[in-house]
């Protein structure tokens, strides 16, 4: 027997402290191991919150629908939605689930600058290399004449005119610009509530 307190036994040295390890619990041994998301890889989760925005799925879903614009721009007014539409649907494709309506009206509107920057360059190429001026002219005459204007006005033919200045092929970029992205944007917005899920019952 080795009296209480003493560390080593007096006779054989044998240490006398003894520690006692607890076994792990099964809960801390089941504890789930927390990644950190900032390290996780969004660009190809399809399991994203409607309302986040993958940057490389957008910028290709509004790439290729402003691509495919410039021919669905022959539409009047409709190809503009019809492009901004394309682009969310393009999107859902790729992710695999609907974009919610803020997103899809941002695809919508970047979709609708991509198509618009390529209308652009093609009618300044057809206007200024291939002196296209006089027949873009007169479809303006005959625009403004379908809207009830009376083309053989002076003052008509001078603002006709003065759309081929600099500072009105400026103010006709810019308005223009505006347009194509207020429509395209509903487009992708509508586009949005037809791809949403619906409830099951």
């Amino acid at each position: 027997m080795v009296e209480d307190g003493r560390p080593f036994c007096p006779h054989c040295r044998a240490p006398q402290i003894q520690v006692q390890i607890a076994a792990p619990s099964s809960e801390t041994a089941a504890e789930p191991i927390v990644e950190n998301p900032q390290s996780m890889d969004f660009g190809r989760t399809s399991n994203l919150p409607p309302a986040f925005m993958d940057r490389n799925a957008s910028g290709r879903a509004a790439l290729k629908a402003g691509v495919l614009g410039v021919f669905l721009g022959m539409i009047p007014i409709l190809g503009v939605v019809l492009t901004g539409s394309l682009a969310a649907y393009l999107y859902k494709r790729d992710k695999g689930a609907a974009p919610s309506a803020r997103v899809a009206a941002r695809l919508g509107a970047a979709a609708g600058v991509v198509a618009f920057a390529i209308n652009s360059l093609l009618i300044a190429i057809r206007i200024f290399a291939m002196h296209a001026g006089q027949e873009y002219m007169d479809g303006i005459i005959k625009m403004a004449q379908t809207f009830g204007y009376n083309t053989a006005d002076p003052d008509i033919q001078a603002a006709i005119h003065s759309l081929f200045t600099p500072a009105g092929l400026a103010a006709t970029f810019f308005f223009g610009m505006i347009f194509a992205i207020f429509l395209s944007a509903i487009g992708g917005a509508v586009m949005a509530f037809v791809l949403r899920p619906t409830p099951r019952a």
